[in-house]
């Protein structure tokens, strides 16, 4: 029996049951489920007193009728039963799924989901000017997937400094760059010159929050997350260095599907922190929220390689540490000489006092006070310091030794790219002046960092950068430390959810290459604009560049450069058409462009698409515009490199030059 005149009888027949049905007359597919995997009288009834879904739903064994409970289950959740219009129309036109099982059906548990090894081909557009996006999605199996990898040709070359926007004369390997296009393809365009290459890839991907329009048309939501996410860090692990790093900054509602998901690619023994971010405070409209107020952000670190990763030594801005309490008198003569006494009394000689009248005289300055006293003399502020032996050369263990054995001698041991160690009756010397560190302009103590980060959220975020992004953009302290923690200068950064540039304005600022890629444009608020602010101009004879964010900081006076290119669009223009759209006819006069092309689906059938023209016309104008995007061949949505002579690509002679640059090819 045909399958859609079986769906329409079961779809009148359930109706019978009221509690099938919602209050306004809809089906209720969980509801019949439950009623046939627990053999409820009601529902076997119904379908035994109807011929036609008897003689499919159950079997005669020994004249006793024996209901396919499983059948009957899958059938039902067939994405063809109770199909929506746009589903219908698929079906009619024979562009849809043989099967549409749901993943409620499986009662097993195992780390795996659907699609999970197609590629998801996502697509972008701008809603405003927050970080909102909308992803139009497709997944590719791996039969149906040709040419969608292969290197891109590259266009719209552009370099821009303190002088403005420039033509680009050469491709330096050490230019920064910035890539419009699907960034999982311009992953891919990447890999052969920078594989091996980047030394830190962070990355803020859509939060799949249901507010932040990661809008996908299955029932997959997390899974199709987990696909979009996952195609692309497979290609960015092979971009780092054997010893970079993978962060990535989420949020509560996918950090347990996206630790499954990297320790898997990257392997668990790379994770190596689970940083907690917090992003805001209990003030205003949230202490309504009856409650637990959540105010944190997270940032996993993973990285390439654990036998070779090493961080560095990161710092953060603390209170006065009160064990630095002694004071080295004569810090400028030899060390063999070096007199030490409390730190208190240093304090109060500097004020020609007693020790014990000096509180008295400064009164409630004297905290403030000696903090500032510390800070100008921090070179001759010490603490001493167990030396573990665990954790120090052969040449230490054997120097603090014979510093206990001669317990009024100062010893110092030099070691190779590193600070001596100074050494007085076994206790190692530490100095001050290795834990102040310079915040907004001002030296201040500090410690080292920890796995919860308190202190990032600026006062200033709205404006950071010269763009709003209100509810997207990160915060330029948080990139800051990342790319402390992680990298040296010169090394390359990449982030290819770039959104309003903060990783590529700290990177420049902080003396590291970087690597942006974006799909939108976001106008007045774009990564572009933003660089622009960072590198400065000239304005009526005054250079001015972007003294917000981490500019103290880095002591960031203007500057660097940076070239801009997109990828070659081919079938991509024809999704741009098709989003701006707003009418029907529109549309329809887009599809008549797009069979010229000839760059469609394979599994098309042109004939019969325009042959039911008036189902198509009876769609949502959201429907007919996802109708004609799944009908592009998405291996076609840029120009392969390989093709970049095709004349009906109409690439220029300069932008084949600049591509083959880039490539290295003659």
């Amino acid at each position: 029996m045909d399958n859609l005149h079986l769906y329409h009888v079961l779809e009148t027949v359930l109706r019978m049951e009221e509690r099938f049905c919602t209050a306004d007359g809809q089906l209720i597919k969980n509801s019949i489920v439950e009623a046939a995997l627990s053999l409820q009288p009601n529902l076997i009834k119904l379908l035994l007193d109807n011929d036609e879904l008897s003689a499919n739903f159950f079997s005669d064994v020994e004249s006793v009728k024996v209901f396919d409970k499983v059948k009957f289950q899958r059938f039902v959740m067939n994405k063809s039963f109770l199909a929506d219009s746009y589903t219908a129309y698929k079906n009619k036109i024979g562009l849809t799924d043989e099967d549409g099982r749901f993943l409620s059906e499986s009662h097993e548990v195992v780390l795996s989901w659907p699609y999970k090894d197609c590629v998801l081909e996502g697509g972008q557009t701008k809603e405003d000017a927050k970080r909102d996006e909308i992803f139009w999605s497709e997944t590719l199996a791996p039969d149906e997937i040709n040419r969608l990898t292969e290197p891109k040709a590259f266009t719209a070359f552009k370099r821009y400094d303190k002088d403005g926007e420039h033509m680009v004369g050469h491709i330096q390997d050490t230019d920064n760059l910035i890539i419009r296009g699907n960034n999982l393809l311009a992953l891919y365009s990447l890999r052969k010159k920078f594989a091996g290459c980047i030394k830190l890839i962070y990355i803020d991907p859509p939060y799949n929050t249901g507010n932040d329009s990661f809008g996908y048309n299955d029932r997959f939501n997390h899974s199709t997350w987990l696909t979009f996410i996952k195609n692309r860090l497979i290609i960015a692990k092979e971009l780092l260095t054997k010893d970079g790093t993978l962060c990535i900054s989420i949020d509560h509602n996918e950090i347990g599907y996206c630790l499954a998901l990297v320790d898997e690619i990257f392997g668990k023994d790379n994770l190596k922190n689970i940083i907690t971010v917090k992003r805001g405070s209990v003030t205003g409209a949230k202490v309504i929220n009856p409650g637990v107020v959540n105010l944190s952000d997270y940032v996993l670190i993973y990285s390439r390689n654990s036998e070779t990763w090493k961080p560095n030594r990161v710092l953060k801005a603390k209170a006065r540490d009160d064990r630095y309490n002694q004071f080295i008198i004569n810090y400028e003569e030899p060390f063999e000489s070096w007199k030490i006494c409390p730190l208190a009394d240093a304090f109060a000689n500097s004020y020609q006092l007693p020790k014990d009248k000096l509180k008295r005289q400064l009164g409630t300055d004297y905290d403030a006070l000696l903090d500032e006293f510390v800070i100008n003399n921090a070179h001759c502020v010490v603490q001493f310091a167990t030396l573990d032996d665990n954790n120090i050369s052969q040449a230490a263990r054997n120097l603090k030794r014979i510093s206990r054995e001669q317990p009024e001698k100062l010893f110092r041991l030099e070691r190779e790219g590193k600070s001596p160690y100074y050494v007085l009756n076994g206790k190692l010397i530490l100095f001050a002046k290795d834990r102040l560190i310079e915040v907004d302009g001002k030296k201040t103590f500090s410690e080292p960092i920890s796995d919860i980060w308190d202190d990032v959220l600026p006062n200033d975020l709205h404006n950071e950068g010269g763009v709003v992004f209100k509810k997207g953009k990160k915060q330029e302290k948080l990139l800051h430390r990342i790319i402390q923690l992680t990298t040296d200068e010169n090394d390359w950064v990449l982030d290819y959810h770039l959104g309003s540039g903060t990783t590529t304005a700290v990177a420049l600022k902080s003396n590291r290459r970087f690597i942006g890629i974006e799909q939108l444009d976001y106008g007045e608020n774009d990564s572009i604009r933003r660089m622009k602010n960072v590198i400065g101009s000239t304005v009526n004879g005054q250079f001015e560049y972007d003294t917000r964010g981490v500019s103290v900081d880095t002591k960031w006076q203007g500057g660097g450069s940076f070239v801009y290119c997109e990828l070659a669009k081919a079938n991509d223009e024809f999704v741009e058409k098709i989003q701006a759209a707003t009418t029907t006819e529109a549309l329809k006069a887009i599809w008549e462009k797009m069979k010229e092309t000839g760059y469609l689906n394979y599994k098309i059938d042109i004939a019969t698409i325009d042959a039911n023209a008036a189902d198509f016309e009876a769609l949502s104008i959201d429907n007919q515009k996802r109708f004609l995007i799944e009908c592009l061949d998405k291996n076609l949505l840029y120009v392969p490199f390989s093709d970049i002579d095709s004349e009906e690509y109409n690439i220029s002679d300069e932008d084949k030059r600049l591509t083959r640059e880039f490539y290295k090819k003659a």
